[in-house]
């Protein structure tokens, strides 16, 4: 199962608003043109980024700015505001396991603890990253740091 693209293209939303924000007004179709994602997706992640405190957006043309210092944004508080996966839990168990099964009858309680170790594993990991080391790992590939 793979995390929504939602993910990784917030980040890219929110890299190029920091890149691009004393050059251009940055809009949702400045964004697209970037993501080369339909302008409407990239105004739900906005909208999703802004409700988290991540973003604000003025309407119309108004354009897109970071909301809080990047060092205090991290790829964890991404994940959360565009809701990568359903109901906060990464890993979906198949629907019906066979209770009459040994297996079936027992698979969650043989998994749910690992899996939920993992998801907060992967959790910890996206919390120690923020957006400040993914701008300036932008700034080392554009070579202006």
């Amino acid at each position: 199962m793979q995390i929504s693209s939602r993910f990784t293209l917030a980040i890219h939303i929110i890299a190029c608003i920091d890149t691009f924000k004393d050059e251009f007004k940055v809009t949702s179709d400045f964004l697209a043109g970037s993501t080369n994602v339909n302008p409407v997706i990239v105004r739900k992640i906005l909208g999703q980024l802004k409700a988290a405190g991540i973003a604000e957006v003025a309407r119309g043309t108004g354009g897109a700015n970071i909301a809080k210092p990047l060092d205090e944004i991290t790829m964890l508080d991404i994940y959360k505001a565009v809701d990568c996966v359903e109901s906060g839990e990464l890993f979906h168990f198949h629907e019906n396991p066979n209770p009459a099964c040994p297996v079936g009858r027992n698979i969650h309680a043989i998994l749910d603890s690992k899996l939920l170790r993992v998801q907060q594993a992967m959790e910890n990991e996206l919390a120690s990253i923020t957006a400040a080391d993914i701008i300036n790992d932008t700034k080392k590939c554009l070579g202006t740091l």
